[in-house]
């Protein structure tokens, strides 16, 4: 499984998307302020993904 890097968009959770802003050694920093309806959704700015629970789909 290929990690994400500073920057891609990755996808998680049922179709959250978000730009990794940090990579750990278990896990990538996300900011969700990517998504268009990101307000909607009353989420918080960032959360953490384990690197199993995404996929890459742009950079």
């Amino acid at each position: 499984m290929k990690k994400a890097e500073i920057g891609d968009v990755i996808e998680f959770k049922d179709g959250l998307k978000g730009i990794v802003e940090k990579v750990n050694e278990n896990s990538v920093i996300v900011d969700l302020t990517y998504m268009d309806n990101y307000r909607d959704l009353e989420l918080e700015e960032k959360t953490v993904v384990n690197h199993k629970n995404y996929s890459i789909i742009g950079h």
